[in-house]
């Protein structure tokens, strides 16, 4: 057969088996879409390089934070940006070898009704503490949420403006999302992070436990170890703002 017979749906299979569906929620510094539709960030460049590499094109999507977890815990995305390790996930998605970013994780307290933490769980029974949907926040924290009085927002924004107005007086998140809106929202003076940390914690990309494209997960851990070791990869993360574990 003449190669420009070969039938279009055909060439379609093609193209659909060299593209990889990357899912994630908007993290600051790491993954987000500007305004003229554009994805940016430490993960995005990230997944560039690597595609660039290997011959892939990438589609990126945007979802809640627990929608884009179940898209890859069901194969039915590629790769997820950022997600922190832990033991329940571990046994519905495989994560990279090694970590691309760190994150601090800290309560927000209002300025003027500081509740005593002393990263001690038993002081904060009774408190009123807001989290992210879908987000882990470290094992001493799983450990102790059955125990803690405990809302659920959707997104960082949400669960600041809890805390200025007092429907809340405790909010979990990270600095790296949390610090630029506090001041978009121009609450420097009335919230602030609390210490001490509630953890440190490293973020990954993650892949189905299955994935798709089998040699992905490898191939983009080479990538990441070639990166560190060249330096590269730190040089990324302060372009983004971003801390390197």
């Amino acid at each position: 057969m003449a190669l420009d017979a070969v039938p279009l749906s055909s060439f379609a299979r093609q193209v659909a088996a060299r593209e990889l569906l990357v899912v994630g929620t908007r993290f600051e510094g790491i993954y987000e879409r500007r305004d003229n539709g554009d994805f940016a960030g430490m993960g995005v460049e990230l997944l560039r390089l690597y595609a660039g590499r290997h011959g892939y094109h990438l589609r990126f999507e945007l979802y809640p934070w627990r929608r884009a977890q179940e898209l890859i815990n069901s194969g039915a995305a590629d790769v997820l940006i950022g997600p922190y390790k832990s033991v329940e996930r571990q046994r519905t998605m495989r994560f990279s070898a090694q970590p691309f970013f760190r994150d601090q994780v800290a309560f927000y307290v209002r300025a003027d009704r500081m509740p005593i933490w002393e990263g001690d769980y038993d002081m904060l029974k009774g408190r009123r503490i807001v989290t992210l949907n879908g987000w882990t926040y470290g094992p001493a924290f799983t450990r102790a949420q059955a125990q803690l009085n405990i809302s659920v927002a959707n997104s960082v924004e949400s669960g600041l403006k809890m805390l200025a107005i007092g429907h809340v007086e405790m909010f979990a998140t990270n600095r790296r999302d949390t610090d630029p809106v506090v001041t978009a929202l121009g609450l420097q003076d009335t919230v602030m992070a609390l210490a001490p940390l509630i953890d440190v914690q490293d973020a990954y990309f993650a892949y189905p436990l299955a994935p798709r494209q089998r040699d992905l997960p490898a191939q983009m851990d080479q990538l990441l170890a070639d990166m560190r070791k060249s330096g590269e990869l730190q040089r990324l993360a302060r372009r983004f703002g971003v801390t390197v574990p």
